[in-house]
């Protein structure tokens, strides 16, 4: 979703200065090795910036309109986001896509292991019932890429000026917008 649906903000850099985790190091499997009393706080600091940029989220070029147009088609629609479910659904509020998706597919840290395990994907499919290579994950990141690969599916990289892992992806649009036109 942060990224994709919306217009990426997080800097990744200064949450791990902040929380002191060293820089090649993904964020939430440093605070998950941490020790609970620590692990706890510095979740508790993630959990309100995370808050704050949600509430101020806006919506990434051509995202409105792709997700009511697949709605529209009666396609199944959900979220596999590294961020807590109800930090999603605020995003979702907040860039008008909160009538779009049943709370139940908005898949989050804690409903799911983090991308890029691919065990939120498979959750999605088997709440759907369908097979994983029937789902399509569309994403920003190679976490989003290695996800769907894991789990069987395809993958559309998103909003990037050029496919950065093309060995991973099996469709690229420069925005939400270009892929709304690759879908009519």
């Amino acid at each position: 979703m942060d990224g994709t649906l919306t217009l990426a903000v997080h800097d990744f850099a200064a949450i791990r200065r902040v929380l002191g985790i060293p820089v090649e190091a993904d964020i939430l499997h440093h605070l998950a090795a941490l020790p609970e009393d620590e692990a706890a706080a510095k979740h508790a600091w993630l959990l309100e910036h995370e808050r704050e940029l949600a509430l101020a989220a806006r919506p990434a070029p051509g995202a409105v309109e792709l997700v009511r147009t697949l709605r529209d088609r009666d396609c199944q629609l959900g979220i596999l986001t590294r961020n807590a479910h109800e930090l999603a659904l605020l995003t979702l509020q907040a860039i008008g896509l909160g009538d779009c998706f049943d709370t139940r597919d908005v898949v989050g840290r804690g409903e799911a292991p983090p991308k890029p395990h691919p065990g939120g994907l498979l959750q999605l499919a088997e709440r759907w019932q369908v097979a994983p290579s029937e789902l399509v994950m569309v994403g920003d990141f190679r976490f989003d890429l290695e996800c769907a690969r894991a789990a069987g599916a395809c993958s559309v990289l998103v909003n990037l000026a050029e496919n950065l892992w093309p060995e991973l992806s099996d469709g690229f649009a420069r925005d939400c917008a270009e892929l709304l036109e690759q879908v009519r």
